[in-house]
């Protein structure tokens, strides 16, 4: 069969047309799978300067990039530094030299892609090339928030027909991605810079808060505890904490390894006697996946998490004796094996220990081990009960007042004589914590600028002498309140009488009165 002339030239155009087409197709998909590749490497990588490597490399496997490189512009700094370059043999210049030079500040400038399809005819870009073959030269912008951070330089085998429209269109889409790339690491920066500066801070506050100087007492006994506190802190000493309940000895503990060179390292507190026996192994020391029933995973314990810092135990009484076997190996090896586990796990870990129990006796009892005690009793510091130390009381007391009124955003300037007696007098069974807890009950309920007594808890007020155990008569409780009231307005008028009847609204003639009838030395309120 014969064909037209005219139809075999219109068949061979259509067959052109069919290449170009097919070739376009392939163009855009080879630039979809790099998009798409581009994106995994933004995500994925864990460095960014490496990701951006990752980048450029895929633009020279798919696209004819001889050369190219990303340079970001800092917000101190708006001169061009380069953060990733890949090219061969002289085109490696780009690690060090701005690419482009004032052709990329320009679009740092402006914001606009630039495109020159042959280097050779742009007298900023052709000097030194003499004998190199023909390249193009795109630079487009990074943009965020519609002001360009930086730019991608590419550099492109020279093809007559290409189309650089099209072209820098697509490494406009490719500036982008890497646009918001740099954003998102900018807000990881950001984080991590605040986060540190938190850490900072926070570390701060803990040493200024467990600052030995802050430890209230001026009795006999604290001064000796504070002086122990102060020479064991500066060493990796064991040590053992005694005292009765309500001391302060997690308080102690605290102070002790804030002032110490573990301070940035953390400090992990257990206590032993709130973690029943089945647990108490596994929360110290860890487990193994497998290693029993529920153990989906590997757990760290107790003395891993406080590596290099500080672990204390407290009620180190109440361990069970096969945990103590373990404490003991810990204490003399530095190591021990996680539960279910068969390799030794190596720890620094500076071990205080507190209890309120008489270990001796349960030694004796066959519930402590005597070689355990040895380890630990190395440097023993005994925290005295409140009764012991009464005049730390009212300093306490005040100290507890103006915290915890300052919480409770109350204004309470003092504690009125007769409750300051009535604290004075107490047993404080409970110590250092009965005494924060009467303190904040009598804050609450206190309505005025001064604490007086009946804000304090019946307990107080029925034991204000040991032997007290009937309830006050309505008579004596009212000439107790109402001395209480005068002996306040002294203090305040600094035993000025008349002024202290005016701040009582009362007449001089009466507060003369009741000052002889309860017997107030008002001169000792003189100043």
């Amino acid at each position: 069969m014969t064909v037209p002339m005219g139809s075999m030239d219109r068949m061979a155009a259509a067959g052109a047309g069919g290449a170009d087409a097919g070739v376009r197709q392939s163009g855009e998909i080879r630039k979809l799978t790099s998009l798409v590749e581009i994106s995994q490497a933004l995500s994925s990588a864990i460095n960014f300067k490496a990701s951006l490597h990752r980048v450029l490399e895929i633009l020279e496997k798919s696209h004819d990039a001889v050369r190219s490189a990303v340079a970001i512009a800092s917000d101190d700094k708006p001169q061009l530094q380069v953060a990733a370059h890949v090219g061969t043999g002289r085109d490696r210049a780009w690690q060090t030299v701005v690419p482009g030079g004032a052709l990329a500040s320009q679009v740092l400038a402006s914001g606009r892609p630039l495109v020159v399809p042959r280097v050779s005819r742009e007298p900023a870009l052709a000097a030194g090339r003499d004998g190199e073959d023909e390249r193009s030269f795109v630079c487009v912008p990074l943009l965020l928030h519609r002001r360009a951070v930086g730019v991608l330089v590419i550099e492109l085998r020279f093809k007559p027909d290409r189309n650089y429209e099209r072209t820098a269109k697509f490494f406009g889409v490719v500036a982008s991605m890497i646009a918001q790339a740099i954003k998102v690491q900018r807000l990881i920066e950001a984080d991590r810079e605040r986060l540190l500066q938190e850490n900072v801070r926070l570390q701060g506050e803990l040493r200024e808060r467990y600052d030995f100087s802050h430890i209230v007492g001026t009795s006999r006994l604290m001064h000796d505890v504070c002086e122990q506190m102060t020479q064991v802190a500066r060493t990796n000493t064991t040590v053992l904490i005694r005292g009765e309940s309500g001391t302060g000895k997690e308080l102690i503990a605290q102070a002790i390894h804030y002032n110490s060179q573990r301070a940035a390292k953390p400090f992990v507190k257990v206590s032993c006697a709130a973690l029943p026996d089945t647990l108490i192994e596994s929360e110290l020391f860890g487990y193994e996946k497998g290693a029993f029933t529920g153990a989906n995973a590997r757990k760290q314990g107790r003395f891993e998490r406080a590596d290099g810092g500080s672990l204390f135990l407290d009620e180190i009484g109440d361990v069970n004796t096969g945990v103590q076997v373990k404490l003991l190996r810990v204490l003399q090896e530095r190591e021990f094996e996680r539960l279910g586990g068969v390799e030794p796990v190596k720890v620094n870990v500076r071990l205080i220990a507190a209890t309120n129990k008489n270990l001796e006796d349960a030694i004796a009892a066959g519930t402590f081990r005597e070689d355990l005690l040895y380890r630990l009793n190395v440097f023993t510091i005994y925290v005295p009960p409140l009764r012991e130390r009464k005049t730390d009381v009212l300093l306490l007391a005040d100290h507890f007042l103006e915290r915890l009124a300052a919480d409770h955003r109350k204004r309470i300037r003092r504690i009125s004589t007769p409750a300051i007696d009535m604290l004075m007098a107490y047993h404080w069974p409970g110590n250092v914590r009965e005494l924060q807890n009467v303190m904040e009950r009598a804050v609450l309920v206190c309505d005025g600028e001064v604490l007086h007594v009946h804000h304090l808890p019946p307990t107080l007020q029925m034991a204000d002498t040991s032997d007290a155990s009937s309830m006050r008569s309505l008579a004596a409780s009212h000439a107790a309140f109402e001395k209480d009231l005068i002996q306040d307005a002294l203090k305040m008028a600094r035993g000025n009488r008349a002024k202290a009847a005016r701040l009582l609204q009362a007449t001089p003639r009466i507060v003369n009165y009741k000052i002889r009838k309860y017997k107030i030395d008002w001169r000792r309120f003189q100043a």
